[in-house]
């Protein structure tokens, strides 16, 4: 009798088990380089939570903060290629960290499968209480003339904004001084409170602060004005004769197969099709855009070869 109920127990563990054990094979880790708030967060977690649905299994967003988005993407590299672990990067962690630093340890193209885009955008420059009222001329101009005050923060060491802001020093003759933090919304902040005067970064950082009038959006850095901000002018409309743009997409581990990809790139089309999302999205100064597997690797290859010759002639190199 005890034989029996002891093979009975083990066999209803097992089922147990087994059970728990699918259950954790069909959930699809989505992972973010950044704190929770950043604009990265709050994409994947928009999407992934509509992908529960669309997959019909769990999806998870798991915080891997660190380097910039880099360190993710390193162990992104070493995940199993089973499609069940994927991470939102934005473009300067693929595009730009691999010209910045010797040993990033990964491949931007033979290490990752590209899954889809989530959408494109442009940067805000903006302005806290710790810089001097006016234009983005007037701040600049306070800059050279203190120096030791020409800082501005952004998302991290080698990212997009980071590379925008020292662009935006050579393009108007003031030398500015970066300041990285683990993610936006610390270096928001910091804005706020007035530890530093100036911050580049997506305008999901700082439009809501912007629309109270805690901060100041002085430029965006597209060739066009963000629709979100149609009242701030560009950086060529000021004289400074530069424009960035990047984009976040889904990427995994080399080997995912394209049937996996596909399915995925599938549900967040259809996440980023809900209006309510598009909205959230837009209300953050970013412009929700699908693109499957085959066009984001193209803008993969795309953005790296357009950023190259401006990262080599900054002479910028990573302490």
């Amino acid at each position: 009798m005890q034989r029996r109920h002891f093979h009975a127990l083990a066999g209803a563990t097992l089922l147990a088990v087994a059970g728990l054990a699918s259950a954790q094979d069909n959930t699809l880790r989505v992972w973010v380089g950044f704190p929770p708030g950043g604009s990265v967060d709050t994409v994947a977690r928009l999407v992934a939570e509509k992908m529960k649905a669309s997959l019909n299994q769990n999806v998870i967003v798991e915080n891997k903060p660190g380097a910039g988005g880099r360190l993710v993407l390193g162990e992104l590299r070493r995940a199993a290629p089973d499609g069940n672990t994927i991470v939102l990067a934005p473009s300067g962690a693929l595009v730009i960290a691999p010209y910045l630093y010797s040993n990033v340890g990964y491949d931007p193209i033979k290490d990752f499968t590209p899954i889809a885009r989530t959408t494109v955008f442009d940067f805000a420059v903006t302005a806290g209480p710790g810089a001097p009222q006016g234009n983005l001329k007037a701040v600049l101009d306070w800059m050279k003339a203190n120096p030791g005050k020409a800082s501005y923060g952004t998302s991290g060491a080698g990212t997009v904004p980071h590379f925008a802001g020292l662009l935006i020093g050579q393009a108007s003759g003031v030398p500015l001084t970066h300041v990285a933090y683990r993610g936006g919304a610390p270096a928001a902040q910091d804005l706020l409170g007035g530890q530093i005067p100036l911050m580049v970064d997506t305008a999901s950082e700082t439009i809501e602060h912007h629309r109270a009038g805690r901060l100041r959006i002085l430029a965006v850095t597209g060739e066009q004005r963000s629709a979100a901000l149609p009242d701030v002018p560009t950086l060529k409309e000021q004289g400074i004769n530069m424009a960035a743009d990047a984009f976040f997409a889904f990427f995994g581990p080399a080997g995912v197969n394209a049937q996996m990809s596909e399915r995925i790139s599938a549900a967040v089309a259809q996440a980023l099709a809900d209006p309510g999302i598009q909205e959230r999205i837009r209300n953050f100064g970013l412009v929700p855009s699908h693109a499957g597997p085959a066009p984001t690797a193209a803008m993969v290859a795309e953005h790296l070869k357009r950023w190259e010759a401006p990262v080599k002639a900054s002479g910028f190199k990573p302490e």
